[in-house]
């Protein structure tokens, strides 16, 4: 099983992307057969989490911009994963992705997270290139 909390180096390596600049975070997400909670499945729980969360990323200027169910590898191998979801979410910074994963409010909501999901990769990545807005 993955660790599904960022450790200090990750943390860090979030705080030393470029200030005051856009940040897109790019969710890998394997679910859980099974909610931990049981309360319905990994999928289920997710959903709850995602209803929490969305106020949170859009309050501090964030906004979805895609999500979507993972339908397979198209240039890779099995390895790299065998991801259920993806999912892009744009911060208008650093900061204020730092910001709402170490809230209270955050943290209130993240347990749905926990219980669903038997795997997540968060890859942060500095915008260069966009067409949204």
């Amino acid at each position: 099983m993955h660790k599904l909390e960022p450790t200090d180096e990750q943390l860090q390596a979030v705080a030393d992307l470029p200030a005051n600049q856009p940040v897109v975070m790019v969710n890998l997400l394997k679910f859980s057969a099974e909610s931990a909670d049981g309360d319905g499945t990994g999928w289920d729980a997710y959903q709850r989490y995602s209803k929490e969360v969305i106020g949170l990323i859009k309050e501090r200027g964030g906004d979805i911009l895609w999500a979507g169910q993972a339908q397979g590898i198209a240039l890779g191998t099995n390895e790299d994963g065998d991801w259920d979801y993806v999912a892009m979410v744009r911060y208008p910074d650093r900061a204020a992705f730092v910001d709402m994963v170490t809230s209270r409010d955050y943290a209130t909501a993240n347990h749905h997270r926990l219980n669903g999901l038997e795997r997540h990769t968060i890859i942060a990545s500095k915008e260069t290139f966009s067409r949204l807005g």
